[in-house]
C-alpha cells in the first residue's frame, strides 16, 4: 500500500443552515427540514467542568440541575409539564467545555419550546430551597454512579488527576461533597451572571419549521433578554507529558483489575487534520472484533477481557477543546499482567508507526465513522445538538457536514505520524485494583 494512500473523497452531508446573531449576542443556527414532523431546540452555553471556580467542584453540573427548577414565569416542574404534555422529550448535560439543554417537540409546539428556553435564560429560580434540594440530588447521583458502582467514574474521574497539573483540567467534575455542601445562592447567582449570558450561548432549531417565522419567534422571546458581557475564556493549555506517570487506585467493588492509559493529543483547534487522524487511529485500534487491539490483546494473547480506545472524556472526540486525550481502557483477570498489557499496546502502536495501515484498514475506518456521523444527523434531536455544539466549540456549525470529506483526506502517513507520537514517555497510566486483591 503506498504510504500516501487514502480513501475516495466523500461528499459533504447536505443541510441548509442559516445563521443569525441577536442584538444581545445570542448566536442562532436554523436548519429547517420539512420532511420531519418535529422540531428540536438546543441551547449550548460555553461553560463546563473546566470553568468551575476552585473550591466549587461540581458546580457546573449542579447549576445544570438548578436550571430545571423553575424560571422567571414558571414554577418548579412546569417546564417538564409543558414539554411532556405537548408530546415532547427534554434533557440536559454538562461536559468539560459546555452545558446543554434540549427538547424535541411536535412541530406546532415550536414557540412553546422557545418560550421555555428563553424564560430560564432570562432568570432561573435560584432559591435556598431549590439549591439545597439539588445538592442532595447531585450527591445521590454521585453515590449511585460512582461510590456504589464497580469502576465508578472510571476513567474520567481518575485519569485527569494524574495526567494534568492545573485545577481546571485535573479536578473532579462531579464534585466533592464538601464543595457541594458549601455552595450558596450567592455563588449560584454569580455563576449565572457570569456564564449564562446570551452572548455566551448558541441556540439551534432543527426540523419542520419556516425559517422566517422561527426567527421572528426567536426575536420575540430571546431578544428582550438583557445583554451581558461574554466572559473571556481562559487558556487552559498545559505542556505535554515528557515522562510516564503511573498510579494505582483501589476499588473495593471491582471484580477484576482495570487499566486506563491516557495520551495527550494535538489541539483540535490548532491542527484539525492531525486531530482527525488520531480519531481514525482510535477507530483502527479498537472498533470491532477485527480491530488491532482486540485481535492482539483479546483474541491472540488472551490478556484482557475487553479493550477500547477513544478520544475525549466521554467518548465523543469532538466535544472538547484543548487539552484533550486519547484513552485506552481494558479489564483483565490477572493483575500481574499489567505490564504485559502495556507492552502489547506499545507493540501495536509501534507496528502502526513503522508499517502503516493494512490494505483496506484506513478505508474501513473512514467509512465506519462517516456512516456514524450520517446516522447521528438522521435523528433531529442529535442534529440540533451537533449544530449547536460545533458552532459553540469551533465557530462553524457546518463543520460536521464536511467531516466525512475531511476524514477521507487523511492518509496512511498521517496515521503513522500520530501513532509514532504515542510513546510510553507521553502517557499516564491508572491501574484499578480490586479491594479484595490487596
Amino acid at each position: 500500500m503506498p504510504s500516501a494512500s487514502r480513501v475516495l473523497t466523500l461528499p459533504p452531508l447536505s443541510f441548509h443552515l442559516q445563521h443569525h446573531t441577536l442584538r444581545n449576542g445570542l448566536r442562532v443556527v436554523l436548519a429547517p427540514d420539512r420532511q420531519v414532523p418535529a422540531v428540536a431546540i438546543a441551547v449550548y452555553y460555553d461553560v463546563g467542568f473546566r470553568s468551575e471556580p476552585q473550591g466549587r467542584t461540581g458546580f457546573a453540573h449542579l447549576f445544570e440541575h438548578l436550571m430545571f427548577q423553575g424560571s422567571a414565569n414558571l414554577e418548579k416542574l412546569e417546564h417538564f409539564h409543558y414539554v411532556q404534555s405537548s408530546g415532547g422529550t427534554f434533557n440536559g448535560s454538562t461536559r468539560l467545555d459546555y452545558t446543554n439543554y434540549y427538547e424535541v417537540l411536535p412541530a406546532h409546539a415550536l414557540e412553546r419550546g422557545l418560550f421555555l428556553e428563553a424564560d430560564r435564560m432570562r432568570s432561573p429560580r435560584i432559591t435556598e430551597e431549590n439549591l439545597a434540594n439539588q445538592i442532595d440530588v447531585v450527591k445521590e447521583e454521585i453515590r449511585v454512579n460512582v461510590l456504589n458502582r464497580p469502576y465508578g467514574g472510571f476513567p474520567w474521574l481518575q485519569l485527569p488527576q494524574l495526567m494534568y497539573d492545573t485545577f481546571p483540567n485535573a479536578h473532579n467534575g462531579y464534585g466533592g461533597f464538601e464543595d457541594l455542601n458549601n455552595a450558596t445562592v450567592a455563588d449560584a447567582s454569580s455563576f449565572f451572571d457570569s456564564y449564562y449570558a446570551p452572548a455566551n450561548a448558541v441556540l439551534s432549531i432543527t426540523g419542520d419549521f419556516d425559517p422566517d417565522q422561527a426567527l421572528e419567534m426567536v426575536e420575540r422571546h430571546f431578544a428582550p433578554i438583557r445583554r451581558r458581557r461574554k466572559p473571556k475564556r481562559p487558556d487552559f493549555a498545559e505542556p505535554p507529558l515528557t515522562a510516564e506517570r503511573r498510579t494505582v487506585v483501589v476499588d473495593e467493588l471491582a471484580p477484576i483489575p482495570a487499566l486506563a492509559i491516557g495520551y495527550r493529543v494535538t489541539d483540535p483547534g490548532a491542527d484539525f487534520r492531525r486531530y482527525l487522524a488520531t480519531v481514525l487511529l482510535a477507530e483502527i485500534l479498537s472498533n470491532g472484533d477485527a480491530s488491532r487491539l482486540h485481535r492482539s490483546l483479546v483474541q491472540s494473547k488472551g490478556l484482557v477481557t475487553d479493550v477500547s480506545a477513544y478520544l475525549g472524556t466521554f467518548g465523543d472526540p469532538l466535544e472538547e477543546r484543548d487539552p484533550t486525550r486519547l484513552n485506552i481502557t481494558a479489564h483483565y483477570p490477572d493483575r500481574g499482567a499489567t505490564d504485559a498489557v502495556l507492552a502489547a499496546v506499545d507493540a501495536e502502536l509501534v507496528r502502526l508507526a513503522e508499517d502503516g495501515t493494512e490494505p483496506g484498514e484506513l478505508h474501513r475506518a473512514c467509512i465506519q465513522l462517516a456512516a456514524l456521523i450520517s446516522g447521528e444527523l438522521d435523528n433531529v434531536m442529535n442534529r440540533g445538538q451537533e449544530f449547536a455544539k460545533f458552532e459553540l466549540l469551533f465557530g462553524d456549525s457546518s463543520l460536521i457536514l464536511r467531516l466525512p470529506g475531511l476524514l477521507s483526506e487523511i492518509t496512511d502517513d498521517d496515521l503513522r505520524a500520530v501513532a509514532a507520537a504515542l510513546t510510553p514517555t507521553s502517557r499516564a497510566v491508572v491501574e484499578v485494583v480490586p479491594g479484595a486483591a490487596r
